[in-house]
């Protein structure tokens, strides 16, 4: 009985093993290339075990992954949520075993067809990763975060692919990577099972493969290297790094105006093209409250630049009731306002709660000052030094988002963000990596402006030309070349995913996995 039970819990080894290795790829160290082995110990042991087993392997694999990468979580809940350490942890936990679903359906899929199919694990693992990864992005308002193929942001040459795949074409190349190797490991197994398995499909999958390789690296060499036409734009970001349980304070408020007043004077001896503070910068409802409005107005006409910030704006106010929009706001070089967003994908249970008539016992986890509402239009501001979007805080995180803002056009991105909530963890540069995936896909440069960082520029490679330390109040000027390019991406979107998806579905018809 015993050696039964320490069998069975060896037997999940390889699983657990795989989602270390994936942990340490999204590290801060940045130790992007163990992603391209990292999967082959979980898809080895699926080779020999039932659907319960390869589900609990995929479970096991998805715990460690997930609460690997997203364990920053719990500081947010934890130190401004008045949830205690140990129930932010089991919050987390929750949510993990949510996200774990999705590789442990990917093992159930993929140990079924593998063992009745022949055709080679490097096509079969990344179809199936990618249709699950996708539908992740979006199922229950999507929760995109740790997709594998964010590891690899410092790999530009392997990434520029992701202006015609998006991310998850780069998550595809990994998982294949992957399965080739598993494909050399269980060539003998296979033969045996399959005593007429022909050696054609996996000599031809290593060779499309291969060729598949060479086409992306000289792809992405050819787009590292291509000059483009564009616009020089001088612009600066202003990281106030101010603390997140005193901002709203009426006493700072104050403080909080000067210390950006201040630190904007510094990069604003001769004007820039364009200033960008963070998410909600300023400690007051601007328009709503006449006297600080003003004095924002006055500080911005002696500036001689356009001024973007972040601000909570006033929707409706009634008795007992106040809905508010997190918004973006654009000041021209005379102090008018030209542009207001209003953020359009909310986070749930930070700005919102979801099914609130069915969730009543639940209030938002991170306590804040009233309702948010969401945005509707993708508008863009027009100035005289381009055109751009604002996506605020984690709206950067879906391609399919940021794209909606680009298909009439435009000339690079703006994001701005607060991730204060997430402390010295792995998650501002988590959040930080993911923008560079957007300034690819779209081909616009990006202008981030965080809190308390990572704030930075990024051009439309993919380049990181300037990044700002954690919890430092610092400004970073730079200059930016406008990029109009319209890319197959965000002309047409995820059709890499859904051929993913029409593939995945022809494997599970002609295979009959289930058993």
């Amino acid at each position: 009985m015993e050696r039964t039970t320490l069998r069975n819990i060896l037997g999940y080894l390889p699983a657990f093993a795989s989602g270390m290795l994936v942990v340490l790829v999204f590290s801060v160290f940045v130790l992007y290339f163990f992603a391209w082995i990292a999967f082959v110990p979980l898809l080895l042991s699926l080779w020999g075990k039932t659907s319960r087993e390869a589900f609990f392997s995929g479970f096991v694999f998805g715990i460690v992954y997930f609460f690997g990468t997203l364990y920053w979580i719990y500081h947010s809940i934890n130190h401004y949520g008045g949830v205690s350490f140990l129930s932010s942890i089991l919050i987390v936990l929750l949510l993990c075993c949510y996200l774990s679903l999705y590789p442990a359906l990917f093992s159930i899929i993929f140990s079924s067809i593998i063992k009745t199919t022949k055709l080679p694990a490097l096509l079969v693992a990344p179809v199936i990763w990618v249709v699950l990864e996708f539908i992740r992005s979006y199922a229950f308002s999507g929760f995109p975060w740790s997709s594998i193929g964010y590891s690899q942001y410092k790999f530009l040459s392997m990434i520029q692919i992701s202006d015609i795949t998006g991310i998850y074409g780069i998550s595809f190349l990994i998982i294949s990577v992957n399965g080739a190797i598993v494909d050399i490991f269980l060539l003998k197994k296979r033969l045996k099972e399959m005593p007429l398995f022909p050696l054609f499909y996996p000599a031809t999958g290593f060779f499309f493969l291969f060729l598949i390789l060479i086409v992306t690296f000289g792809y992405g060499t050819w787009r590292l290297n291509q000059e483009r036409k564009g616009k020089i734009i001088s612009a600066g970001i202003i990281q106030g790094n101010i603390e997140q349980d005193k901002k709203w304070e009426p006493f700072y408020q104050n403080e909080v105006m000067d210390t950006y007043f201040d630190l904007t004077r510094k990069i604003s001896l001769s004007p820039l093209d364009l200033l960008v503070w963070p998410e909600t910068s300023v400690p007051f409802f601007f328009e709503y409250d006449i006297d600080l409005t003003e004095k924002m107005i006055r500080f911005q006409k002696d500036l001689g630049s356009n001024l973007l910030f972040g601000s909570v704006l006033v929707k409706e106010r009634s008795p007992g009731k106040t809905l508010l929009s997190n918004s973006a706001v654009l000041l021209n070089r005379e102090g008018k306002t030209i542009y207001k967003y209003d953020k359009i994908h909310l986070v749930p249970f930070g700005e919102y709660v979801p099914l609130r008539s069915i969730l009543f016992f639940i209030d938002k986890l991170v306590v804040g000052i009233g309702d948010y509402v969401p945005g509707k239009p993708y508008i863009k501001a027009e100035t005289d030094s381009g055109s751009f979007g604002t996506l605020i805080c984690y709206e950067i995180i879906f391609p399919g988002m940021v794209r909606k803002f680009y298909t009439k056009g435009g000339d690079f991105i703006v994001t701005i963000t607060n991730d204060a909530w997430f402390g010295r963890t792995s998650g501002p540069y988590q959040h930080f990596s993911m923008a560079v995936f957007r300034a690819i896909e779209n081909r616009k440069p990006l202008i981030r402006s965080a809190n308390t960082g990572v704030s930075g520029f990024i051009d439309s490679n993919g380049r990181i030309l300037s990044q700002s330390r954690l919890f430092q109040r610092q400004v970073l000027t730079d200059r930016i070349k406008t990029d109009a390019t319209m890319t197959f991406y965000t002309k047409y979107g995820d059709l890499f995913s859904y051929f993913c998806i029409v593939i995945s579905v022809i494997l599970l018809i002609n295979t009959k996995p289930w058993r």
